[in-house]
């Protein structure tokens, strides 16, 4: 008991005592043990788990003082779970005295139980899940009976009954409580009225503290209750215990009034005075919202508090700590996991050889197995070979000696004789055959396997494929196709049921040859002739048969076996095995390869056994039957694997008249697995009582290469007795054998698999590389040299030599033997009495930061955990997968149907504790899928390789996720230290000395003056032009349906604006700020220049959307106020939806300034147009809201006004007779300019299309644009993306309704941002069917201090000779990696880490580029990545701001070199890029200089000290996944957030967060904090198409996504 007291207190009062256990009488223990089982299989819940042993132990408990007897069982504690089967166990096994107490096969569970009971908790936050995804959960069918308004996916949040638990004071006074919480919980892991402590730090049970602190208590009532949302209900009892009576008065009401109660956690360390914050959202205390202050960051929402739990947990990261300095090479350097000094090392005697005892030669063993055949089915005709059962037990047919032999020879007859293609016998000796015989037909299978023996064909057993896409059915087709089988035998039931094509005959399948299927049933064979006789040869070294075996990675291999090995391996286990003539052996095992073929159908005809063959149906509708079998048949030999002894034990308890004492040798063909031992025991300690010998259970080991390696033998042989050992885990990760540590928590117990087999010789070496000997303590691959292992993989020369003959040396290099040895993939070591013991397999190996673990280990654990009652039917996958350099551990469950949420979670949890307590490594990933989804191997385990395939393309659709990279990845690449700050004078000289040119790039020259340059103002040019050409249409908009809508003249523009300004004149002062609220159209450029007509300041605004008027009203509220504006100009629509009652409720409708409608202005002149003294004055203001969610508004000179129309002017080539067409939005940047100045400026006609037509028809803009032969045109990125989305599968019929792109010269995405080159390359591709050229599409660049830097000119036709046109846009490649260092360094195009950049366009006229350090203000050399600085006469005068912290910005527009052209006045503008000479040449003949825009750098994320641009991050998630539409990233804190919207169907959702985790780390290096999947378009977009990453930071952390999936990545 001394283990288990470990768990708390309580264990004493509550387990029978050993004394008390010992006096339990026989009948009470079995029934104990009953319903145990009954409880891990979950036929029985908790409740009735508890009451039935209350029942049971009532008169044997002593009762305490005072304490309700019912109460001390009813509170049975759940760390030792299988306390008191254990204790029966454990008297029982001492009474007998055959083993030593630490020795007992539940060693590994009580382990697993004491470890979660001593784990200090690592918090882990609950992922909050859309309802819509629990499609598993129970916890939806009952409800509260009061939740209030709780949101949705609250549910998953509440700490479900855990408060009852944490609480029995609470429990007792609300009943309906109590009875909701019993309801949710019945089958969950944790009883409804016990205090589960095994989850309570410090092992103090929370019910003893209650009656032996209740002092401290009370003294404490005020205490902080630290209940936790990651730390799923586990309190951190670190000096006080925590107040577990009452939750204070105020919370115990407050649980009263809301029946549940989600108890917000506080981060450690507060003090102990802080009252508790409890705010179950749905009913928050006191009514108000409260705000808690958490490490200085406010928190208010849930999602928020989840994330600062997640915060304070990565604090403390499991990371060896970091070397001082950063290595400034671009091979980012990973943190190499120096070795720990004081790791274990081997230190025992080298191993030599192990010889097994010489095989006895026998006179009358048959030359071959041929000739055993002939030899029984001729003397012994009668005698029964093997007897097959239906699926209801019953015998269906016995098979004689004496049929077996005719039936094979009839077959062979027909294989060589009746079958032919083109009068060619399709088969000759040496063909290859496959066999494909289902899993209950063993008869047909072994007339077929002997007919092909006797023809000298070569059978390859395979499994019967029962659907086209069965797991792992493709590698098998390879396999048949690599050795040649064009024949397939099968039986007539089978034929019917494999899935046919539609011609009738069998489908081919997937990666599958050619096959012709013959059915071997005796209509379809033909009866030989009376001379014929097979040859019957002596064994020989040729190919007897081909057993398939699937390797780690899932492809599949054929070993060969020879006729001679096979018969060896017969005589060789006939010895071992002390098989007799005439033995009856029941094999449960499958008879087509392995053990199951070995025992069942080869060995059993050397011997003339009877084997009664046990389907694999059978046992899943009656698990007890094998037992049953040896019972009726007095079977002396049993071959079975741990699962269908575990599954026996679960169903013995309806049984009582069997007896297993005919049994004398109970062989358990995976004897090797971890947890085949805790099978063996539990086996043995139920049946014992039933006749069965403790000495009969024979474990063996064996591999498909290297056949039967060692076997315990059976009692009579006179071996030594068996032997165990308890392992420490954290050695045999080091491959170093280290026996009973201290600590009982991280050991592994092992059983021998016996001695080596007769005739072999056997030695350890190590796994890797060379195959040296092993220490005596060293854990290494077992080889075996011997004449019965397999001989080769068909086809695979390399691999064969590798596997199969290995020469194993000493460690000076010298072959300990002449003969050649194969390799089992075994690992394992020769213990004390030559007894073999194996540890794992090389499968199953996973090398995680140099250490070894081993995948079944893991599952042991993981089984021990909670066995059989969360995960369903205990199936549980472990993998590894390489993420960044280093293998990650993967853990797959399917979870019970019922399980709910709370249940996954606490399982998950335990998890997470149990392997890190036990085997010191971290899981990576823990996933659950719903019951029965994983891919399953042919006899119903789970197919590993597929089910990783699975997970690493996304398709495994788990129903829970945690993945724990913080914690797991320990080799990221250290942070870079920021070098310190390098003086202005170096930073030249090295620029210079080294010859850089400084990075400096300027547009043409603009000198000379034109017509209208006379005009200084804007206004002055619209009168101008209402003289001179009153009729000239200038503007024509354009409606959905294509046709215009509204158009407007110079002087019908101009005689609107004199309206607007005679309205404006009487009511307001000169200067003051307008706000324009209009649709896109003629009224908003009207009401600009009327505007400047009355000396006012117009303030362009888009209208608020009437659907969305919550979200779209503030913002225009906001620029109202911010601009300042005395008066909103406006329709008659838009102001009744600025006053109406929705507005109300989203704004303070009251507060508008003065609302004009300019629907029905009078036909006023105004007195005379204003003229402002200087082209300094402010003639309009721009507000945008940038991509970080920052609402900036910029004041526009007239001057600056003038300067920038003259520069698109030049550069675009307008002038009057030209058209242009403008998809864009008319309110600020560039967007504004074309719609509303340039026309006016330069006198040519544009086209205007309001992108929100697109949204009802989507090609209106390129119709427009061949309709009227446009030659330039504009539009923004999501223009261009509803296009390509839109329009990409219509090109056709585009091209049908005569739409033609070839007049397009040049198509300009107007940009504050990277150029997207994806898409402008896709959109190219898609319309070049339409005549677009390649060369036509090309970006622009301008932000908020300079709305056009760049803008690429035309290109083709007549301006090329007139040499005003530029050279094409150019593309680079840059190191991703050297960019998060702020360094360029240009690659080969498709080099890994290479970035595809492309020029932003050509500089304007009369703007100049510089680039310069951000933080020293020096200039820099070309291609080195510094701030675009700008300086042009029509750069932005300052921000405009309500608060005039014009102080805090003012560098941001005139700011000034520290060194170099110190003169200048430049802008910032905010944009990181570089300027690289070009070997083009520019108009002027000078060589052109193109900037390349990488990236605002307010968008940047400082991340371990590197600077990384948001786009790269999300161009890697999105093609991580089909069904990933788009993704925003950003970082709260320290962590990353990745918002994913998901195109797929709701249950991807969850496949998406390792995908995600993983792209971000192999391509970036960071580990991802926060995984969010959303619907499609959650993710907020501006005007321009640009992300709104703010917003959408601000949306989550408000909680207001409704997301269907969050993971907290741990």
């Amino acid at each position: 008991m001394a283990e288990r007291t470990s768990a708390g207190l309580l264990t004493v009062t509550l387990e029978p005592t050993p004394a008390v256990a010992m006096t339990l009488p026989v009948e009470v223990r079995a029934k104990l043990a009953e319903l145990e089982l009954e409880l891990s299989e979950g036929d029985i819940t908790q409740k009735g788990y508890e009451k039935k042993r209350s029942k049971l132990l009532a008169p044997y408990i002593p009762q305490i003082q005072g304490v309700d007897p019912a109460l001390q069982i009813d509170s049975r504690i759940q760390a030792s779970s299988q306390a008191v089967l254990s204790a029966s166990k454990h008297n029982k096994s001492r009474a007998a005295n055959t083993r030593d107490e630490r020795f007992r096969s539940d060693l590994h569970t009580e382990a697993v139980q004491a470890a979660l009971a001593k784990y200090k908790e690592r918090k882990m936050p609950m992922p909050s899940k859309r309802r819509s995804v629990l499609i598993q959960s129970s916890v939806e069918a009952c409800t509260p009976p009061d939740t209030s308004s709780a949101s949705e996916d609250e549910g998953s949040l509440r700490r479900k009954g855990r408060l009852t638990n944490s609480t029995p004071i609470q429990s007792h006074s609300h009943p309906a409580v109590e009875h909701w919480f019993n309801r949710v919980i019945q089958g969950s892991s944790t009883s409804s009225s016990a205090s589960s402590t095994s989850s309570h730090p410090g092992g103090r049970s929370v019910t003893a503290s209650t009656n032996a602190n209740s002092t401290t208590l009370n003294a404490n009532t005020k205490a902080t209750a630290l209940a936790d949302l990651m730390s799923h209900t586990h309190l951190d009892n670190h000096i006080a215990p925590p107040d577990v009576t009452g939750l204070s008065e105020r919370s115990s009401l407050h649980a009263e009034q809301s029946h549940i109660a989600s108890v917000r956690g506080v981060s450690r360390g507060y003090n102990h005075h802080t009252n508790i914050m409890e705010t179950a959202d749905g009913c928050e205390w006191r009514g108000e919202e409260s705000l808690i202050l958490m490490n200085g960051v406010p928190v208010n929402s849930r999602v928020s508090s989840k994330i600062q739990q997640l915060l304070n947990t990565l604090k403390r990261p499991k990371r060896p700590p970091l070397r001082e300095f950063f290595v400034d090479d671009f091979e980012e350097l990973m943190d190499v996991q120096q070795p720990n000094p004081n790791q274990p090392k081997p230190e025992g005697q080298l191993t030599c050889p192990l010889e097994g005892e010489p095989l006895g030669v026998v006179t009358n063993w048959p030359a071959s197995l041929t000739a055993a055949l002939q030899r029984w089915g001729t003397t012994q005709p009668k005698s029964p070979c093997l007897t097959a059962l239906d699926n209801a037990g019953k015998p269906v047919y016995t098979l004689t000696y004496g049929k077996l032999w005719t039936r094979s020879q009839k077959l062979a007859y027909t294989l060589l004789n009746k079958l032919s293609t083109r009068n060619e016998p399709l088969l000759v000796p040496g063909d290859r055959v496959a066999l494909v015989f289902p899993n209950n037909d063993p008869v047909m299978f072994m007339v077929a396997f002997y007919g092909c023996l006797l023809a000298e064909l070569v059978p390859v057993p395979i499994e019967v494929p029962l659907t086209r896409k069965d797991a792992g059915s493709q590698q098998i087709g390879f396999l048949l196709g690599s050795c040649g089988v064009t024949l397939a035998l099968t039986t007539d039931a089978c034929q019917k049921g494999l899935p046919k094509a539609q011609t009738g005959e069998v489908a081919t399948f997937k990666g599958w040859p050619r096959l012709l299927w013959f059915v071997t049933d005796g209509k379809h064979v033909a009866k030989p002739p009376k001379d014929w006789h097979p040859p019957i040869r002596e064994a020989s070294n040729d190919i007897a048969y081909i057993e398939y075996k699937t390797s780690k990675e899932g492809s599949t291999m054929g070993i060969t076996v020879s006729h001679s090995a096979m018969l060896a391996h017969c005589q060789a286990l006939t010895q071992a095995c002390g098989y007799t003539e005439a033995e009856t052996i029941t094999n449960v095992l499958d008879f087509k390869r392995e053990a199951g073929l070995w025992h069942g159908v080869l060995a059993s005809v050397m011997n003339r056994m009877h084997v009664i063959s046990i389907p694999y149906s059978l046992m899943k509708v009656n698990p007890l039957s094998w037992i049953q079998k040896v019972h009726a048949y007095k079977a002396r030999v049993a071959v079975v694997k741990s699962r269908d002894m575990h599954w026996s034990l679960l169903a013995q308890r309806d049984q009582r008249d069997i007896s297993l004492s005919s049994l004398r040798m109970l062989i358990v063909a995976d004897g090797a697995n971890p947890w085949s031992i805790s099978s063996c025991d539990a086996f043995l300690n139920v049946f014992q009582a039933r006749g069965l010998r403790p000495e009969v259970i024979c474990p063996c080991a064996s591999s498909s290469e290297a056949m039967t390696v060692a076997i315990r033998r059976p009692p009579e042989t006179g071996v030594p007795s068996p032997g165990k050992a308890v392992l420490s885990m954290g050695g045999l990760s080091h491959s170093v054998i280290r026996v009973d540590t201290e600590e009982k928590l991280s050991v592994l117990t092992v059983q021998d698999v016996g001695q080596v087999m007769p005739g072999a010789l056997v030695c350890v070496v190590r796994a890797e590389g060379t195959p040296y000997l092993c220490q005596t303590d060293e854990v290494g691959e077992i080889c075996v040299s011997s004449r019965c292992t397999g001989a080769a993989y068909y086809g695979l020369q390399g691999m064969t030599k590798n596997i199969f003959e290995t020469t194993p040396v000493t460690s000076t290099g010298i072959p300990v033997s002449d003969r050649t040895f194969t390799r089992t993939s075994l690992l394992g070591f020769v213990g004390p009495d030559s007894l073999v013991f194996v540890v794992g397999k090389m499968d199953g190996l996973m090398v995680v930061s140099g250490r070894r673990h081993n995948a079944d280990d893991v599952v042991a654990t993981a089984l021990a955990v909670e066995p059989m009652k969360f995960v369903y039917r205990g199936r549980i996958a472990v993998f590894s997968v390489s993420v960044l350099h280093d293998e990650r551990i993967v853990v797959v469950a399917e979870q019970r149907p019922d399980a709910s949420e709370e249940d996954s979670f606490q399982w998950m949890s335990r998890i997470l504790q149990a392997i890190d307590s036990i085997h010191q490594v971290g899981v990576y990933c823990l996933a659950l899928v719903p019951a029965n989804t994983l891919p399953k191997a042919p006899l119903g385990g789970i197919h590993i390789s597929e089910t990783k395939q699975r997970f690493l393309e996304g398709a495994l659709h788990p129903c829970n996720v945690l993945m724990c990279p913080h914690t797991c990845v320990t080799n990221l690449p250290k942070p870079r230290q920021k070098q310190p700050e390098v003086g202005p004078a170096s930073m030249i000289v090295g620029n210079l000395v080294a010859g850089k040119r400084i990075a400096q790039a300027c547009g043409r020259d603009v000198t000379q003056l034109e017509d209208n340059e006379q005009f200084l103002y804007i206004q002055d040019v619209l009168q101008w032009r209402a003289q001179a050409t009153p009729d000239h249409q200038l503007f024509l908009v354009l409606n959905a349906k294509g046709t215009v809508a509204s158009a407007a003249s110079c002087l019908q523009l101009h005689k609107r604006a004199e309206r607007v300004a005679a309205a404006l004149t009487a009511r307001l002062n000169t200067g003051d700020h307008v706000a324009l609220v209009y649709m896109p159209g003629i009224d908003l450029i009207a009401t600009f220049y009327g505007c400047l007509y009355a000396g006012c300041v117009p303030v362009t605004v888009r209208p608020p959307h009437p659907q969305n008027l919550a979200t779209t009203l503030p913002t225009v509220k906001m620029i109202v106020e911010v601009s300042k504006s005395v008066c909103i100009l406006t329709t008659q629509a838009i102001m009744k939806l600025l006053k109406s009652k929705e507005a109300a409720a989203a704004v303070d409708v009251k507060s508008w300034p003065m609302v004009l409608d300019t629907d029905d202005l009078p036909r006023k002149k105004s007195p005379q147009i204003y003229k402002p003294p200087t082209p300094e004055m402010l003639a309009y203001l721009d507000f945008s809201v940038s991509t970080t969610g920052i609402l900036a508004g910029v004041k526009m000179s007239h001057a600056a006004t003038g300067a920038l129309c003259r520069s698109i002017k030049l550069q675009c080539e307008l002038y009057p007779s030209r058209q242009i067409a403008i998809c864009l939005d008319p309110y600020c940047g560039l967007g504004f300019a074309l719609w509303c100045l340039c026309s006016v400026y330069s006198g040519h006609q544009s086209i205007l299309v309001p992108p929100l037509e697109l949204e009802s028809n989507v090609c209106v803009w390129l119709a427009a644009v061949s309709q009227y032969k446009v030659r330039v045109t504009f539009c923004s990125y999501s223009v261009m993306e509803m296009c390509t989305k839109g329009l990409g599968s219509q090109t056709e019929a585009l091209r049908l309704r005569n739409v033609n792109l070839s007049c397009v010269r040049t198509c300009m995405v107007v940009a504050e941002e990277r150029p997207r080159i994806a898409l402008t390359q896709s959109f190219s591709k898609i319309f070049k069917d339409l005549g677009l050229s390649a060369r036509a599409v090309s970006t622009t660049f301008g932000c908020r201090v300079n709305v056009a830097i760049c803008l690429q000119p035309n290109r083709l036709g007549k301006l090329v000779e007139q040499g005003t046109a530029g050279p094409d846009p150019t593309t680079v490649y840059v190191d991703m990696r050297a960019l998060r260092h702020d360094r360029v360094r240009l690659v080969e195009r498709g080099s890994p880490h290479g970035l595809p950049l492309m020029e932003s366009g050509k500089i304007l006229p009369g703007v100049k580029v510089i680039i310069a350090n951000t933080e020293t203000k020096g200039p820099l050399g070309d291609s080195h990545l510094g701030e675009v600085w700008v300086s042009s006469p029509h750069n932005a005068t300052g921000y405009y701001t309500v608060y005039g912290e014009e102080a805090l910005h003012a560098d941001h527009f005139n700011t000034k070199l520290s060194f170099g052209d110190t003169h200048t006045v430049w802008a910032r503008t905010g944009y990181l890029g570089f300027l690289r000479r070009t070997e083009l040449t520019d108009a002027s003949g000078e060589r052109h200089d193109a900037l390349y825009v990488v990236g605002s750098v307010d968008e940047t994320l400082e991340l371990r000290g590197m600077r990384y641009h948001p786009i790269d991050i999300e161009t890697s998630v999105i093609r991580s996944h089909k069904s990933i539409a788009e993704c925003a990233v950003f970082t709260w804190t320290n962590l990353l957030v990745v918002v994913v919207e998901l195109e797929g169907s709701e249950q991807e959702a969850l496949d998406l967060v390792a995908l995600v985790t993983n792209v971000v780390l192999e391509e970036h290096y960071l580990i991802v904090g926060v995984v969010v999947v959303v619907d499609p378009g959650v993710i907020p977009i501006n005007s321009r198409g640009e992300k709104q990453r703010m917003h959408l930071r601000d949306g989550f952390l408000a909680d207001q996504l409704d997301p269907i999936y969050v993971a907290y990545n741990m």
